[in-house]
């Protein structure tokens, strides 16, 4: 998993106002908590943190006020229309700490043939790892499944030292018959033997 550091800086100004001008800099506003410490209000590098943020559960180094800590994303709010991010919420991990967060579950293969699709219940599976060795993703073979096969949590191959954080028989992914074209060739048999009466 890659650390990402980043320079932060305290903050004392709040509200509405205060992130406007903040963000008008190119800096998100940030707040830091966690270990049952005061939470830490702050500012990252707008761009910096953008590019850390494409990695899912990126491990950011943070430098506030000269002191280093570990901290992972726990909340991100983006602006809906354009985008860009307007706060962080960040939660300070130790090295060896284990920490409950969501992977992503990414698939690899071709269902067998007949037009099927293929759902993911879970996008994203809850597990439990070392909070400096987060795996970014997980993934997960669907070669050759026919309708009806589902793959359950712990059918998910997970890497060493992860653990699930869900029930083991929790359906991730499943596999359903493709009727939509055999409905509407239905419909269309029904409208002609209507027409034809």
């Amino acid at each position: 998993m890659s650390e990402v550091k980043l320079a932060a800086e305290t903050r004392t100004e709040f509200g509405k106002g205060a992130a406007r001008r903040i963000r008008r800099e190119a800096k998100v506003p940030a707040v830091v908590y966690g270990h049952g410490a005061d939470p830490v209000h702050i500012t990252l590098p707008g761009h910096e943190l953008h590019l850390a943020l494409r990695t899912s559960n990126v491990l950011l180094a943070l430098d506030i006020d000269g002191k280093k800590h570990l901290a992972i994303p726990k909340a991100v709010q983006r602006d809906a229309i354009k985008g860009f991010l307007e706060h962080v919420d960040l939660l300070l991990v130790r090295q060896g700490e284990k920490v409950n967060v969501d992977i992503y579950v990414h698939t690899e293969g071709e269902l067998a043939p007949g037009g099927n699709l293929l759902e993911h219940v879970l996008n994203a599976l809850p597990v439990e790892a070392e909070a400096t060795h987060i795996p970014e993703s997980v993934t997960v073979s669907i070669a050759g499944l026919e309708a009806g096969a589902t793959i359950l949590a712990k059918d998910i191959p997970l890497p060493a030292g992860t653990t699930l954080n869900v029930e083991d028989d929790v359906v991730v992914l499943q596999v359903l018959a493709a009727q939509a074209e055999e409905a509407a060739e239905t419909t269309e048999g029904d409208a002609d033997a209507a027409a034809e009466a």
